[in-house]
């Protein structure tokens, strides 16, 4: 794997802030790189997950005006872990407010696995807001993304990591997962509350690379990273990412005419590389790449290699 593109170095914000959005939400935001460059917003996974410094290094710090922030109820907005007044639409909402706030008029997205979902769901709502896109991952949020995952695929190939994600479940409870993982989380203990939240977590970040990610466990073990990246994406996906069926492929003509690119691990056990594909095939336009030696992770190197030659190219056409 040596001479693959790494990321650009460490990098601090030049400002960070917090975001009052409504609802009881405030939203942190902050912004790196160059004020005078193109924009550009980091649009991070889950349902849950937050940002970290790592985020800000797959763009020349020189060339990028560079946004990330962290959603509604994770990462470091408040409150912690909240799903009230947190829908799709409403994230939606937030990135246009942090756009505003910020007066840009249009930025490129980035965004993997949910962060895919998301900016998808921006662009077709305000194309005229956006000026590129590039994919890692992709998140479609149909039913056969869900089923994959699980219920039929992913666990056929991971069956002992599987077993230790059903180990909280009672038995009567495994063939609904979602509303069975939901009640846990939910729980008046705060011990069984976070048993759960490692146990989902656990198995999302063991099914993400090829080789396990001890660093990634570690860091998703934790109960501030685990509890909202639980309830988060158990909120989410038990009501359909608050999207219609197929509508992200149905509405993409609303954004072909923007440059894209598509990156997608050829092993992602996360994200079935089917839906990347589907994708490509409704936006032909955009840049498809296949990382061969990959799965889900942005950490795995050709993942990361491949994201930096997008932003890489992607200043050339945004320049």
């Amino acid at each position: 794997m040596s001479g693959l593109r790494e990321l650009y170095g460490e990098l601090e914000p030049f400002r960070h802030f917090e975001l009052d959005v409504g609802d009881g939400h405030r939203l942190y935001v902050e912004q790196c790189g160059n004020p005078d460059g193109v924009p550009i917003l980091f649009v991070h996974g889950g349902p849950g997950g937050g940002c970290d410094a790592r985020s800000r290094r797959f763009f020349d710090p020189a060339v990028y005006h560079i946004v990330l922030f962290d959603q509604r109820g994770c990462g470091r907005s408040t409150p912690f872990a909240s799903t009230e007044a947190n829908t799709t639409w409403h994230l939606v909402a937030d990135m246009e407010a942090i756009r505003e706030t910020l007066g840009i008029e249009r930025w490129a997205l980035f965004g993997g696995s949910w962060g895919s979902t998301l900016s998808l769901a921006y662009a077709e709502t305000h194309p005229g807001r956006v000026t590129a896109l590039v994919l890692r991952g992709i998140f479609l949020s149909r039913e056969e993304d869900m089923e994959w995952f699980y219920f039929q695929g992913a666990p056929q190939i991971y069956p002992e990591y599987y077993r230790e994600f059903l180990a909280p479940v009672p038995a009567a409870g495994r063939k609904a997962l979602i509303p069975a993982y939901q009640a846990l989380l939910d729980d008046a203990d705060p011990a069984v509350r976070e048993r759960a939240a490692q146990a989902w977590t656990r198995w999302e970040v063991l099914a993400s690379s090829l080789v396990p990610d001890e660093a990634a466990l570690r860091t998703f073990s934790e109960p501030h990273k685990a509890v909202p990246m639980a309830r988060l994406e158990v909120h989410y996906f038990a009501n359909d990412c608050f999207l219609e069926p197929g509508q992200l492929l149905r509405d993409i003509g609303r954004i072909r005419h923007l440059p894209g690119f598509i990156v997608q691990g050829r092993y992602d056990m996360v994200c079935p590389p089917e839906g990347a594909w589907a994708l490509h095939e409704a936006w032909p336009e955009a840049i498809f790449e296949w990382v061969q030696q990959a799965g889900h992770s942005a950490n795995e190197p050709g993942i990361t290699a491949a994201l930096v030659r997008a932003t890489d190219q992607l200043r050339e056409v945004l320049a």
